[in-house]
C-alpha cells in the first residue's frame, strides 16, 4: 500500500489573542497590562489521504479548515503534533517541497493588478524556475482547458470575477503541483463557472494524479468531485469517510415523489409529512427506516404513474452535522 501524500496526526494550532473590555478606561489600561487568551482553532486532527484522492474538507466559518490548510502548506507552524506531505515536514518551508504543491484561496491574488496576466504567468515561471517547453506546454493545456484565450493578454484589473478566478487558479497549477490545496476555488461565482472550474479540477486530478484537498461552502463541489469527505467543527473532527456512509448514517428521512393520474379526494397525511404538491406530483417526507413499509403501502394502496425515493439535500446533511457537538448516528 502506498504511503499517503498527505498524513496528519494531532495537529493543533492555538493562537494568543489580545482582549480587553469595551470604555476608555479599559483602552488606557490595555496600554500598560494588555491581556490575552488563548483560542484553539485546530485541536488534535489527525488523519491520511492517499495519492490522486480528492477530499473533501468541510466545516463551519471559524471550524479550523483555513487553519489546517496553511499549516499544510507551511504557511503556519503548529502548536502540536506533525504534518508530512510528500514525504516533507510542511512548515520547514524545503524549496523541493514548495515546488510540489499549491495553495489557492478564493479571491486571493496571486496575479499583478496592472499588467497582463500572461506576464504575471511569467513571473511564476521564473520563481519556480520553470524549463520554457515545459512552462509553454502547460500553459496551452491550462488555456484549452479553461478557455483562457484573449485573457491573457488582458490586465487582471479588466477580467471579471469568474475570468480572473480561473487565471489564479491557472497561474497556482502552472509549476504541476502535484498536492493541492484549495480553499474555496469556487466562491463568489456564478452557477456555470463553478461547473467550468469543477471540470477542470476533475481533469487536472485525471491527467496528473494529484492530490488534492479542498474547503467549500458550495455542496455542488464537493458532491461532483469528492468520493470521501472529512468534517471539522470547533477544530475537531466529526466525520472522516465516504460521503455515502455519511448520508446513510445522518439523514434521518428520505423523500418519497409520487406522479398520479389522480389526486382528488386522497389523504396524503396518512403516509408521511407532505412538502409539496404540484399539478399530479406529491413530494411526502418519512422516517429514513420507515421508507420500505411506506413505499409498499403506497404503490398497494395508489395507482401511480411513476415513484421515486430520495436521500434529503446534502446541505441539510451537513447541517445537521454541525450541529451536534459529538456525532451520533442514527440507529438502524
Amino acid at each position: 500500500m502506498p504511503a499517503p501524500a498527505i498524513h496528519v496526526q494531532d495537529l493543533s494550532k492555538t493562537f494568543n489573542v489580545p482582549v480587553r473590555e469595551a470604555g476608555v478606561k479599559a483602552a488606557i489600561r490595555s496600554l500598560f497590562k494588555r491581556e490575552h487568551r488563548d483560542v484553539k482553532a485546530v485541536e488534535a486532527v489527525s488523519f491520511d489521504v492517499s495519492p490522486g484522492e480528492i477530499v473533501g474538507f468541510l466545516g463551519p466559518n471559524g471550524a479550523g479548515k483555513t487553519t489546517t490548510l496553511k499549516m499544510l502548506s507551511g504557511l503556519l507552524h503548529p502548536s502540536g503534533g506533525t504534518a508530512t506531505v510528500l514525504g516533507h515536514t510542511p512548515f520547514q518551508r524545503e524549496k523541493d517541497y514548495l515546488r510540489q504543491i499549491t495553495l489557492v484561496m478564493g479571491q486571493r491574488n496571486q496575479l499583478v493588478w496592472d499588467i497582463p496576466v500572461v506576464d504575471s504567468f511569467e513571473r511564476n515561471r521564473a520563481i519556480y524556475r520553470m524549463d520554457a517547453g515545459e512552462y509553454h506546454k502547460m500553459l496551452d493545456e491550462m488555456t484549452d482547458l479553461l478557455d483562457l484565450g484573449d485573457l491573457l493578454q488582458k490586465p487582471t484589473r479588466n477580467l471579471s470575477l469568474g475570468e480572473r478566478m480561473k487565471c489564479e487558479i491557472a497561474v497556482s497549477l502552472l509549476h504541476k503541483p502535484q498536492v493541492l490545496f484549495l480553499d474555496e476555488p469556487t466562491i463568489g461565482l456564478d452557477v456555470t463557472m463553478q461547473r467550468r472550474i469543477r471540470s477542470f479540477i476533475q481533469e487536472y486530478n485525471r491527467r496528473t494524479g494529484a492530490t488534492v484537498l479542498l474547503t467549500s461552502h458550495y455542496m455542488a463541489d464537493v458532491e461532483a468531485l469528492c468520493k470521501r469527505v472529512i468534517i471539522i467543527h470547533h477544530g475537531k473532527i466529526l466525520f472522516d469517510g465516504d460521503l455515502s456512509d455519511l448520508v446513510q448514517q445522518f439523514s434521518a428521512y428520505k423523500t418519497i415523489t409520487i406522479d398520479l393520474e389522480e389526486i382528488d379526494g386522497i389523504d396524503f397525511t396518512r403516509f408521511g409529512e407532505v412538502v409539496e404538491t404540484e399539478g399530479l406530483q406529491v413530494k411526502i417526507r418519512v422516517p429514513k427506516t420507515d421508507t420500505p413499509g411506506i413505499t409498499g403501502k403506497i404503490l398497494s394502496e395508489l395507482t401511480i404513474q411513476d415513484l421515486t425515493v430520495e436521500d434529503p439535500p446534502i446541505e441539510e446533511i451537513i447541517d445537521r452535522v454541525f450541529s451536534q457537538t459529538e456525532i451520533e448516528p442514527e440507529k438502524e
